[in-house]
């Protein structure tokens, strides 16, 4: 990181992660192209996941190339008589893969829910019932974090 003097610990990282709306997801198509896309994700522990269809271009290009790297930005306001942005920002690098393991699909889910539409918890095992057959579920194992901030 060029600027050190922005640079957050380990867990303010975290927090950032913790705190964005999406994070946007890149990854190599099978073709070897850059691809990139905005997902919500939820952590457990030091792992990020995302829901998705079972099938569709990024999960090709997540079979064929399972590294990628994941920008978070958990606060960004422009400070406007200053001409810059105060924000929290986080980059994360990890392997993607499936999950199948049913309990692991239920707590992923769970968390997501939680972090996106806490107030519709009461609906959850009802929804898991109805639509965790056809729902997929991916995790990515974070290999790095680095965060950035300026206040």
């Amino acid at each position: 990181m060029r600027r050190t003097d922005r640079q957050m610990d380990r867990d303010s990282a975290w927090q950032a992660v913790d705190a964005c709306s999406f994070g946007t997801v890149s990854m190599l198509l099978p073709e070897g192209e850059p691809y990139c896309v905005p997902l919500s994700i939820a952590r457990i522990g030091e792992t990020l996941y995302f829901h998705c269809a079972q099938e569709g271009l990024k999960l090709k290009a997540l079979r064929k190339h399972p590294a990628v790297c994941v920008s978070c930005v958990g606060m960004a306001e422009p400070v406007h008589d200053k001409f810059t942005t105060r924000y929290t920002s986080a980059i994360l690098t990890g392997t993607a893969r499936e999950v199948t393991d049913e309990a692991e699909k239920i707590r992923a889910l769970r968390a997501i829910c939680e972090k996106y539409t806490p107030e519709n918890m009461s609906r959850f095992d009802a929804a898991i019932a109805q639509s965790l057959s056809r729902t997929g579920i991916w995790r990515i194992d974070v290999t790095g974090i680095t965060g950035k901030c300026k206040k």
